[in-house]
C-alpha cells in the first residue's frame, strides 16, 4: 500500500456471543410468559443456526418476535438473521430455522464492488475472501464511499473496519 493511500474494509460480522446471549434471554422470557404456557415453545442454537419450535404457528411467530427484540437490545442487526420457512414437525408441532449470516458471500462482494466502482469516486476495491477492501488517495473519497454503501441496501448487515490513513 502506497504511503499516500487510505483504506477501509467492508465486512459483515456478528458477535456470536451476543447471539447466544439473545437466544438465552429469549428462551428465559418464553419459559416465564403466561401466553407461552403449555405451548411447548422453545429456542435452541447450534453455532450459526437458531431453531424455534412450538405447538402452534402463532406461538412460533411470537417466539420469533421475542428473539428479534432480544437481538435488537444486544445490537445484533436483524439483517444478519435469515428466517427460513416454517415446517411441520413431530406431534403436530411446527419449527423454523433462523440462520445467522456472517461474512459477505461471493455474489454480494461482487455487487458491492460493482456499486462502489459505479459511484464515480476515485477509489479502488479489492475482494479479500468474505470482505471488500476500499482504497483511495483521499479521506473524503473514502468517507463518501462509506456513506454511499450505507445508503444502499444490500440486504445484509455491513460494518466498516480497519480504517487506515
Amino acid at each position: 500500500m502506497a504511503k499516500d493511500q487510505f483504506s477501509f474494509d467492508i465486512v459483515s460480522e456478528v458477535d456470536m456471543q451476543e447471539v447466544r446471549n439473545a437466544v438465552d434471554q429469549a428462551q428465559r422470557e418464553i419459559s416465564q410468559r403466561f401466553d407461552f404456557k403449555d405451548t411447548e415453545t422453545g429456542i435452541s442454537q447450534d453455532h450459526t443456526t437458531i431453531e424455534l419450535r412450538s405447538s402452534t404457528e402463532d406461538r412460533l411467530k411470537a417466539a420469533l418476535q421475542v428473539l428479534k427484540e432480544k437481538a435488537i437490545k444486544r445490537t445484533i442487526p436483524l439483517k444478519a438473521l435469515s428466517e427460513g420457512a416454517i415446517h411441520p414437525a413431530a406431534k403436530g408441532h411446527v419449527r423454523q430455522a433462523v440462520t445467522v449470516m456472517t461474512g459477505i458471500g461471493d455474489e454480494k462482494t461482487k455487487e458491492i464492488t460493482k456499486f462502489v466502482k459505479s459511484s464515480g469516486l476515485k477509489v479502488q476495491t479489492q475482494i479479500q475472501g468474505d470482505q471488500v477492501r476500499v482504497l483511495g488517495k483521499s479521506k473524503d473519497d473514502l468517507q463518501k464511499a462509506i456513506a454511499a454503501v450505507k445508503e444502499h441496501d444490500f440486504g445484509i448487515a455491513l460494518q466498516f473496519t480497519n480504517y487506515r490513513p
